[in-house]
């Protein structure tokens, strides 16, 4: 009888209980943002006028159901900038019955007569991402240098934006201009808090007060100028504001709301928005970590979590099955924004000052029953290439 010696088997790796925790976690994530892709897509279906072209400024939960309400330049030119991330396959159940094509052209030609920065930026940069030429981005081009962004006063988030534009830019080239707002909006940053301000050269009561949206944006600017012109100094401020946006971010991996530019501390935490946990925040410090970048990985894992299961809620989450849509935020039971008033109104008196016991006059718990189509476009364009199945390759 023959004998077949069998080679003995490699020892068995076993996985550590921090290999388990990181798989489970990377795989629940991975189908939390397939959840969320899907929802996406048919939420901008609820959002889409087909009769204007154009996404609507929101939606909101109603007594007789969810309705759409109003028009937005800003929001259809970032949710145009997400689905251009998408395979057409997936992106058109955005805009059922409507050449995405269409949608584009009619985005640019609006930009190219708008007054806004913002409005003209995002749409230059949603027309170049989806493919539009030369031809058809020029006009948009000519309307931003028209603006002046790198001389009139503007909002930070606007400068922002037009620097992403003219980072990423294929179709067209503006290195002057490019360059210029660059170096202005690098002008505002504050060595002192690591914050940026809400506009360059504010002045006035709430002069003080950034915002989430100020800090984020620039952050993802600065990383994508970085990439494009190997600067190192963009990338290092824009890592030193992010380490600081991280030290600041909540227990439960909440992203507060506004912050004290002269200090660098938080002012009011509340609301905190879904777009800015799934959406702005994963975007702009993924921009950065693939500029060669401060990971902050983690503290966007924390953020991830808050939108699952938030403490203000009991556990619960303003990703809503049922409503098949994402609410807006969680905020404080309060009249208006009376606690952000209040706290920005004793700061400027003193940067320590601050009002009392606002957590249990106005504790926070009350959702916003809307949802906005800038939020899902920033959420597609924010995981695109990380996880979305949808996602261009």
């Amino acid at each position: 009888m023959r004998i077949e010696t069998v080679a003995p088997a490699p020892p068995f790796e076993q996985t550590t209980p921090r290999e388990a925790n990181n798989m489970a976690r990377d795989l629940a994530l991975a189908s939390l943002l397939d959840r969320l892709e899907a929802m996406s897509i048919r939420g901008l279906r609820r959002m889409f006028s087909e009769r204007e072209q154009m996404f609507t400024f929101r939606v909101r939960r109603t007594s007789d159901g969810v309705v759409q309400e109003g028009l937005s330049d800003r929001y259809t030119a970032i949710t145009m900038l997400g689905l251009a991330r998408m395979r057409p396959e997936v992106a058109v159940g955005a805009v059922t019955g409507t050449p995405l094509e269409d949608v584009r052209g009619a985005m640019l030609r609006r930009a190219a007569t708008s007054r806004n920065l913002g409005d003209v930026a995002l749409s230059l940069w949603a027309g170049d991402e989806g493919g539009a030429d030369a031809a058809a981005l020029e006009p948009v081009l000519r309307r931003l240098q028209e603006l002046k962004p790198a001389a009139d006063t503007h909002p930070v988030v606007e400068l922002a934006w037009t620097v992403s534009a003219l980072s990423d830019a294929r179709a067209i080239s503006a290195p002057m201009l490019r360059d210029d707002v660059a170096r202005r909006l690098i002008g505002t940053f504050s060595q002192r808090s690591r914050l940026f301000p809400h506009a360059a050269d504010s002045k006035g009561a709430r002069a003080h007060v950034s915002c989430f949206a100020d800090i984020i944006y620039p952050i993802q600017a600065l990383a994508k100028y970085a990439a494009a012109v190997r600067s190192q100094q963009a990338l290092d401020i824009a890592s030193t504001c992010a380490g600081h946006l991280c030290s600041r971010q909540g227990d439960a991996g909440q992203w507060w709301w506004h912050y004290d530019y002269r200090t660098s501390e938080v002012l009011e935490g509340y609301p905190v928005y879904a777009i800015h946990q799934d959406a702005m925040g994963p975007m702009g410090l993924r921009a950065l970590r693939e500029a060669g970048g401060l990971d902050c990985s983690a503290a966007t894992r924390r953020g991830m979590q808050w939108l699952v299961s938030s403490p203000e809620l009991g556990g619960g989450s303003l990703i809503d099955g049922e409503a098949d849509l994402i609410w807006r935020k969680v905020a404080r039971r309060e009249p208006g924004k009376l606690v952000r008033y209040m706290q920005s109104g004793v700061s400027l008196l003193h940067s320590s000052l601050r009002v009392p016991a606002v957590d249990l006059a106005f504790p926070p718990g009350t959702i916003d029953y809307e949802d906005r189509p800038y939020h899902l476009g920033w959420l597609l364009y924010a995981w695109a290439g990380a996880g979305l199945p949808g996602a261009k390759s």
